[in-house]
């Protein structure tokens, strides 16, 4: 997701250009209140600019595809085609950089900040992603999830590493940036927790408790028109208030912030989930019956963590009490979740697979707090700057 300001208003605001938000100025007469731009028409010069970013992106072999307005006004969105993780980042970063310099072209400017103005929706990044082998998509459920035992082992082993690195997750995505958009009616909230949906839900619930699994028959939509085919209903629905959302065949971490190098947020999926399925393989490689004792660890697993599946409301009042009880972090701000990477389960976590030894996990601490202060440091001295050279001027005059 991103913002497309005119270069001329841009230039006019010292804000926008030091700091990438705005920091003064007053909501405006109308803004999403209607929820209707994301439904309109794209205007002719921002298709233009969008044909053009396309054009760029394939010439890089980048395949982006989808393009649309998004909720607040002037704010659009970019999504490429599905592919490796390396590949995938290496394309977004460049991604970022074909947006600015095609803006730049169209007498625009690209703003990537999370929240570059108050009172209308921030921008962010959906980390679509998956697990495969060749061939294979291995958190694909398929008709019978509850009979798919691939599936259910592979599905456990995620639900374990998002519980236990739960605060790692949270790290990736801290930024100040992010700090003014999680939670706030249009992220996520900082609660890290899982949204599997009505049947998932279900199949898991009947996991954890042992007890009796009814499949979903799939429902036939009747569109009324007699000359229309009928079809199937996807089984599976979208929560938009969840961080890490099982979407079908995949989970999305809806978390990021637009802003930001998508890196850190996979390393830490990956090896945790590694770190899972690595324990999974210890345990069932000597298994005698090798089913039973998958099942009964797919059980256990469930059982154990159970408390990072959520499929509620995340924006609700309710929802951060609940947290509580359930043992899950609430790292409001980007200070609240840095200091868990230096806790020994983590620095352990990426030891163990080579990631980063602690040394190099404490440089990455002090450095994004170093950021985190330089950060806040340019916004306050942007502020006094404005106050003195533009508003107290003005009003002085006035």
């Amino acid at each position: 997701e991103y913002f497309l300001v005119d270069k001329e208003d841009y230039k006019a605001r010292r804000d926008l250009i030091l700091t990438g938000r705005t920091l003064f100025g007053c909501p405006p007469a109308k803004g999403q209140e209607m929820e209707e731009h994301y439904f309109g028409v794209i205007r002719p010069a921002v298709s233009e600019y969008m044909k053009e970013v396309d054009e760029e992106l394939w010439k890089l072999g980048i395949l982006a595809k989808t393009k649309h307005n998004e909720v607040a006004p002037a704010q659009h969105e970019l999504a490429p085609i599905f592919s490796t993780t390396n590949s995938a980042i290496d394309g977004n970063l460049l991604t970022m950089e074909v947006m600015k310099k095609v803006a730049e072209r169209h007498g625009l400017v690209c703003l990537l900040h999370e929240k570059p103005f108050a009172g209308v929706n921030g921008s962010g990044k959906h980390n679509n992603w998956s697990l495969s082998a060749p061939g294979l998509n291995l958190l694909d459920p398929g008709k019978k999830p509850m009979e798919n035992l691939r599936f259910l082992v592979f599905l456990a082993a995620v639900i374990k590493a998002v519980d236990e690195y739960q605060d790692l997750l949270r790290v990736s995505v801290a930024s100040p940036g992010n700090d003014h958009r999680l939670g706030a009616n249009e992220a996520p909230p900082a609660i890290i927790s899982m949204f599997v949906g009505d049947e998932l839900g279900e199949v898991i619930d009947a996991l954890a408790d042992d007890t009796e699994y009814h499949d979903h028959e799939r429902q036939k939509m009747d569109l009324g028109v007699a000359v229309l085919p009928k079809f199937s209903k996807d089984n599976t629905d979208r929560n938009r208030t969840s961080p890490f959302a099982f979407t079908g065949n995949k989970f999305e971490f809806r978390a990021p912030g637009s802003n930001m190098n998508l890196s850190d947020v996979n390393t830490v999926l990956n090896t945790a989930v590694a770190k899972e399925l690595r324990e999974f393989a210890d345990a069932l490689e000597s298994a005698e019956d090798f089913e039973s004792e998958a099942m009964a660890l797919v059980k256990k697993t469930v059982k154990e963590h159970k408390r990072i599946i959520f499929n509620g409301n995340g924006y609700s009042e309710e929802w951060p009490v609940e947290a509580e009880k359930r043992g899950l972090h609430n790292l409001r701000s980007t200070v609240d979740a840095l200091p868990t990477m230096m806790d020994e389960k983590n620095l352990r976590l990426m030891n163990d697979f080579g990631v980063m030894s602690p040394a190099e996990m404490n440089a990455r601490y002090e450095v994004s707090l170093e950021n985190y202060s330089k950060v806040l440091n340019i916004e306050a001295l942007t502020m006094l700057e404005m106050a003195r050279k533009q508003l107290l001027p003005a009003i002085n005059a006035y």
